[in-house]
């Protein structure tokens, strides 16, 4: 098809139904997710729900948790 589609919504609808065609459902998402930009900002909001552990401190977390 070479007929330029000038509707972005269709333009994406198409595009992601030739993913899906082509690589499946999943594949098609993992392909996407790759190019997808993310407002989030992980290396700062981690500090947020993350405890200040050293590494020590973190094994033996590890491992009473393991013990059960």
């Amino acid at each position: 098809m070479n007929t330029i589609i000038s509707d972005p919504v269709e333009l994406r609808r198409q595009g992601f139904e030739a993913l899906v065609r082509t690589l499946g459902w999943v594949n098609a998402v993992r392909f996407l997710q790759q190019y997808e930009t993310s407002r989030l900002d992980y290396t700062r909001e981690r500090d947020q729900f993350l405890p200040e552990w050293d590494a020590e401190t973190l094994a033996q977390k590890l491992q009473e948790r393991s013990r059960g």
